[in-house]
């Protein structure tokens, strides 16, 4: 079966879709992954079929016109739509439908707004969720306004906001369209939503429709291994702390740098810090030998060595903490806007990690003071392990293609019955 896999933005939305489709492969399907030509190499690594799409957002948000967008800046977004965003919404829209056409199913990250020729074969369209952001329910808010303090009687409510985008975007997807002589006018259909979400983590709402499935997880096991330097520096001492804010830019109103040395000082630990573009500059990291700077490292290999992790609240990340059973401290970097709250918050309630900060509104105390409890806290770190125990025995992977598959076969009998 041709199976076609679209999804856009960071690291974060291309990986766990590479994940599941070198599962898929492996089952014996055929499969192909659309995304940003800058996620090539991260996507062959996976030894799927790769199909670009001339919609680089990571360059857009490291660009000074991308931050200023990404601060809120009306006037830097107005500038940008026509003369950057919508020429990629359009050309990334075209790559999507014409790949979606020749396959016989075709799995969609929302961001990708797919949904917007979803009607033109409803019946091999899956969107395969990471987040649960767009199907209303009463028992959350929409997550990626959870820095927003929403009551309880308007959850439903806040989902529309995220529905909002093909109208709102309505501009280069009618472009789209009248390039392919689709209709101008289109309504949204019902299709299948499959959730990489462990329920043991999140439960799955009572109120989503039966087409609606948390399956767990979507796990893979990286072929790089952890650097001979850096296991070096594990297996040196007690097992370290490790940071990492993903590939989002950032500024601390405290001096980060100070902080992780004044920590390893005041707590004797040692840590182990990823860099990204919010910690470009670590010189003064370098040389001390308490703390280990690294460019990357394959999480799953690398978390289970820890104590604790420090991160930014993004769903896969989480996700790799609970999968190595480590409790975490989670400091959002999107920030009312954005799902790393919810996350943080989720797991600070579940006693899994310490109550989220988010970074702009961080002090170095306030940080000293979480690291404490992330590192003595007990109970933190007997709740991380027994979740481990149920995530692992989960096999998210395996029922998201049983699902996609029972998929296939239901098309297939509606299509046999209709001949």
């Amino acid at each position: 079966m041709k199976i076609a896999i679209l999804t856009l933005g960071t690291r974060g939305d291309v990986q766990p879709y590479a994940v599941l489709g070198q599962a898929l492969k492996q089952r014996g399907h055929q499969i192909t992954l659309s995304t940003a030509k800058n996620f090539e190499q991260l996507v062959k690594s996976y030894d799927i079929d790769f199909a670009p799409v001339e919609a680089d957002f990571q360059e857009l948000l490291n660009s000074d016109e991308g931050k200023k967008m990404m601060k809120g800046n009306p006037f830097a977004v107005k500038r940008n739509l026509n003369t950057w965003v919508y020429p990629l919404i359009t050309n990334s829209l075209t790559e999507f439908y014409k790949l979606a056409k020749e396959s016989d199913i075709v799995l969609y990250h929302v961001k990708t707004l797919a949904d917007s020729f979803a009607d033109q074969f409803p019946h091999k369209m899956i969107r395969a969720n990471v987040l649960p952001i767009v199907e209303p329910t009463s028992e959350f808010a929409n997550p990626a306004f959870s820095g927003l303090s929403i009551p309880s009687f308007l959850n439903k409510l806040t989902y529309k906001f995220s529905n909002l985008s093909i109208k709102l975007l309505s501009k280069p997807i009618g472009q789209f369209r009248a390039k392919f002589d689709l209709p101008k006018k289109f309504s949204l259909p019902t299709v299948k939503n499959i959730y990489g979400i462990s329920s043991h983590f999140l439960s799955a709402p009572q109120d989503f429709p039966t087409h609606s499935k948390f399956t767990g997880f979507w796990f893979g096991t990286s072929s790089t291994e952890l650097s001979t330097d850096l296991t070096d520096f594990i297996n040196a001492g007690e097992p370290p702390l490790l940071l990492t804010f993903g590939s989002m830019p950032f500024k601390s109103k405290f001096d980060l740098q100070s902080a992780i040395i004044k920590l390893t000082e005041q707590f004797d630990t040692r840590i182990i810090v990823v860099k990204g573009w919010g910690l470009e500059q670590t010189e003064r990291l370098e040389n001390n030998p308490n703390i280990k700077v690294i460019a990357s490292a394959p999480y799953e290999k690398l978390f289970p060595l820890t104590k604790a992790i420090i991160h930014h609240g993004g769903i896969g990340t989480t996700a790799e903490c609970l999968r190595a059973g480590k409790p975490f401290l989670v400091c959002p970097i999107l920030y009312p806007i954005g799902d790393q709250q919810f996350w943080g918050q989720h797991a600070y309630k579940k006693g899994i990690a310490v109550k989220p900060i988010p970074i702009s509104k961080m002090t170095e105390k306030i940080f000293l003071q979480s690291i404490n409890e992330l590192l003595t806290n007990k109970r933190l770190h007997d709740n991380a392990r027994q979740i481990r125990a149920l995530i692992n025995n989960e096999n998210g992977l395996e029922k998201t293609i049983e699902e996609i598959e029972k998929t296939t076969a239901n098309t297939n009998c509606a299509e046999n019955e209709i001949n």
